[in-house]
């Protein structure tokens, strides 16, 4: 089991970086065979389409950013630090996981209707655990809407998932300062929108 597990990752992990390279309707079961320095043939033991591929490599992604997320919050007292836990484990997961990360964001929407309703039930329960946090922040505030909490989720997400366009985690920014530095910019405008 864990053998398997060990070359479906790895599969998985070639796949991800040729779907960023070329695009995932670009790339076809030789490339990610080639890439995962295996037979195309041992290969399809692992994985019957390149449909099964994209989704596994989504689906274990997601599983990475759910994995006990809902468990550490409850031991983190305050709501300013549960939103810097939540910026600085999704940078964490994030950089060292760059190639899945991007492929979800760019290319989630070739998977087949089957595949896709499990991502994005996944995607949606992700944010309903950050759009909590940041209400709880904001302590219930009656001027304060769903739809303005929907925004600020958004806002968080798209600070922290864009960063791929030109963050090079080997650079000198560590992935824990760049951590600091979007929880310090999105918190103290977070200050300014509960007034």
């Amino acid at each position: 089991m864990e053998k398997t597990l060990k070359k479906s990752l790895k599969i998985g992990k070639a796949a991800a970086k040729l779907f960023n390279k070329k695009g995932y309707l670009q790339t076809n079961m030789d490339d990610i065979a080639a890439a995962a320095k295996m037979s195309k043939g041992a290969m399809y033991y692992y994985f019957s389409s390149k449909d099964e591929i994209l989704y596994f490599v989504l689906s274990n992604y997601m599983d990475l950013i759910l994995y006990e997320v809902e468990g550490g919050l409850k031991n983190i007292e305050g709501g300013s630090s549960k939103i810097q836990f939540i910026i600085s484990r999704h940078i964490d997961l994030y950089t060292t996981n760059l190639a899945e990360a991007k492929t979800l964001l760019h290319e989630a929407h070739c998977l087949p209707q089957k595949y896709y309703k499990i991502i994005a039930a996944k995607e949606r329960e992700y944010y309903r655990i950050v759009a909590n946090v940041l209400t709880e922040f904001l302590g219930g505030r009656t001027n304060i809407n769903k739809a303005q909490i929907s925004s600020l989720t958004f806002l968080l997400f798209g600070m922290c998932n864009w960063i791929y366009s030109w963050y090079d985690p080997k650079g000198s920014v560590l992935p824990e300062d760049l951590s600091k530095m979007i929880w310090t910019v999105f918190l103290k405008g977070l200050n300014e929108f509960k007034g």
